[in-house]
């Protein structure tokens, strides 16, 4: 009984933990942005990120949903009156494989990006969007940040 109770009290601190440390669901598409204009971009250079980002588009959003349904399936046998270790245990194991997958493609989109990009246009787009970043706004990856790639890089409507 003590350790069902000490379990759950562990797992009640991890999933909040869990949840806050999920990516950005909206991160700032530089492309779609005045940034894109000053960078200077050629009409090849366009028409690649164009591509580049419709290529992704639907994995993307489908990835998002996996995400968003692990999350609520999550939430779901928290909520429940009592909660099954095994299956709770299920559930963060799925959220953190979706949200892994997520973080993969989207670094994979940015990377792509990124090579599309000369140096200088690379370092006009980090300083820039360092600048944008409002105060008591979390850092950003990748072209926002000096870490990585954007995670949940948004694709823009065409």
């Amino acid at each position: 009984m003590k350790k069902a109770f000490l379990s759950l009290l562990a797992l009640s601190l991890v999933v909040p933990a869990i949840l806050n440390a999920q990516p950005p669901r909206a991160p700032f598409p530089w492309w779609d942005s005045p940034i894109a204009k000053s960078l200077d971009l050629t009409d090849a250079q366009t028409k690649q990120i164009r591509a580049t980002v419709s290529e992704y588009r639907d994995k993307l959003r489908d990835l998002r949903a996996e995400v968003n349904k692990a999350e609520s399936d999550l939430e779901g046998i928290f909520n429940q009156e009592t909660v099954d270790q095994r299956q709770a245990t299920e559930a963060i194991d799925e959220l953190a494989a979706a949200r892994g997958e997520l973080f993969k493609t989207t670094s994979q989109m940015d990377m792509k990006l990124r090579m599309i990009l000369t140096v200088q246009q690379w370092q006009i787009l980090q300083s820039q969007q360092r600048q944008g970043r409002g105060p008591g706004q979390p850092r950003r990856r990748g072209p926002g940040g000096p870490k990585g790639p954007i995670i949940g890089s948004a694709v823009p409507k065409q």
